[in-house]
């Protein structure tokens, strides 16, 4: 058994959310993990990003400053998270890790993930409609989800139309349930998605 990375070749990821970077190894006996680092290559410079070794973790560019981290005290997993992710985060990321025999001889390996960030289009969230007239005997239990498609993240609210007053707000979750349905539960309810 040797110790090797494992990894992806490349991740898409959107604007403004996060990815992870997998770089896994199997803890090998006698083989002690001495420094981790991830470095970031992009144009014709490479600079490295997160360096990890005796002395504990350093985030080595301003850049990146409270926007990756490295699992800790889960041995093998070297992967790195990246937050809020931003155009110019594209480029290709290099994981290597060095590890220390119990000879004291160093084994240094690395694996390189090509990172794309992507814009999507802004899309409003359009709402699929679902069954109009539902019938629930008395006592029943029953939820109504509303499920709507366009950027992320959305939020939800359920409301049930009262005639000649205002709309009761019930839920600001997607789902709305009932244990126990009583005959005064019987109306009109809608929901309302909305993004940024």
């Amino acid at each position: 058994a040797l110790l090797e990375l494992s990894g992806v070749h490349e991740i898409k990821s959107m604007w403004k959310g996060s990815t992870t970077l997998p770089c896994t190894y199997t803890p090998l006996e006698g083989f002690t993990q001495q420094t981790l680092s991830w470095s970031l290559q992009r144009d014709l410079s490479t600079s490295t990003i997160f360096r990890r070794d005796d002395s504990g973790d350093h985030i080595l560019l301003s850049w990146f400053r409270d926007r990756v981290s490295v699992p800790e005290h889960s041995p093998g997993n070297a992967s790195l998270l990246i937050k809020d992710l931003e155009i110019p985060d594209s480029g290709h990321y290099t994981c290597q890790v060095t590890w220390k025999s119990e000879r004291n001889s160093l084994v240094t390996r690395e694996m390189t993930t090509t990172v794309s960030v992507v814009k999507v289009a802004a899309t409003k969230p359009i709402i699929r409609a679902g069954e109009l007239g539902l019938v629930v005997p008395a006592g029943a239990s029953t939820s109504l989800t509303c499920v709507a498609s366009g950027s992320p993240p959305i939020s939800y609210r359920w409301f049930r139309s009262i005639p000649e007053r205002k709309a009761l707000l019930l839920s600001s979750q997607a789902e709305l349930a009932w244990d126990h349905l009583q005959p005064s539960d019987s109306g009109k309810y809608y929901c309302e998605a909305e993004n940024r």
